[in-house]
């Protein structure tokens, strides 16, 4: 519910909780006063138009502070006169806060007041849901870590197939490693160059005995 007010000269849309800062009001701060010149309420689809006012229609607001409000500079200037005037001005407001609207038997203040607690016990409702729904999932996570537990030393008690013996390799005799040296020895590759054998068949061979030079002397 909303209502449109009139104070100071000037009009406002109000609701429920609303603060405002109106003309100077001689209240103190702390105190209620109504307002009755209501000019419309509205709920919902529904609005009362007033003409000018709402007949049984009344707002009523708590004065909250005084205050003042912004300087507002005032220049006065007369050309060819040597006239010049600078004034500044601050209005002095009254701080409203709405407390209720009522029109029609109807207060705006209880509806407000029963949404907010059907609210709030839909709020405690979907809590004590979700603290019984933790409460379930606990017990199921203890439940399922005590079967963990349970099978977990039957399958260590399990025997475990042992792993096949690797056959021990045979020992070589003496002989049959020399022999094998041997021919690991003829079947590698000779390598590039003259080999031992070819070395020693040509020290072997007799030296060719070396011609004599003819000298000047034999030639006469």
């Amino acid at each position: 519910m909303y209502a449109v007010i009139e104070t100071g000269g000037k009009q406002y849309r109000v609701e429920v909780g609303t603060e405002l800062e109106v003309e100077l009001l001689d209240v103190e701060p702390g105190k209620t006063i109504t307002l009755e010149r209501v000019l419309l309420v509205g709920d919902g689809a529904d609005s009362s138009i007033g003409r000018p006012l709402v007949a049984g229609a009344e707002v009523s607001a708590e004065v909250v502070r005084q205050s003042r409000g912004e300087k507002l500079i005032s220049f006065k200037y007369r050309p060819k006169a040597r006239s010049r005037v600078k004034k500044g001005h601050r209005q002095e407001l009254t701080v409203l806060r709405i407390n209720d609207i009522t029109f029609g038997g109807k207060s705006a203040a209880k509806v407000a007041r029963k949404a907010q607690d059907d609210a709030k016990t839909e709020r405690e409702r979907l809590e004590e849901a979700a603290v019984a729904q933790a409460a379930k999932d606990a017990e199921l996570a203890a439940k399922l870590t005590a079967g963990a537990a349970k099978a977990t030393p039957a399958k260590a008690t399990a025997a475990k197939p042992k792993p096949a013996a690797k056959p021990k390799a045979a020992k070589e005799t003496p002989a049959a490693a020399t022999a094998t040296k041997a021919d690991a020895k003829t079947t590698e590759t000779p390598k590039r160059g003259r080999s031992k054998t070819s070395a020693t068949a040509d020290a072997a061979k007799p030296e060719a005995p070396k011609r004599p030079r003819a000298s000047k002397k034999d030639e006469a």
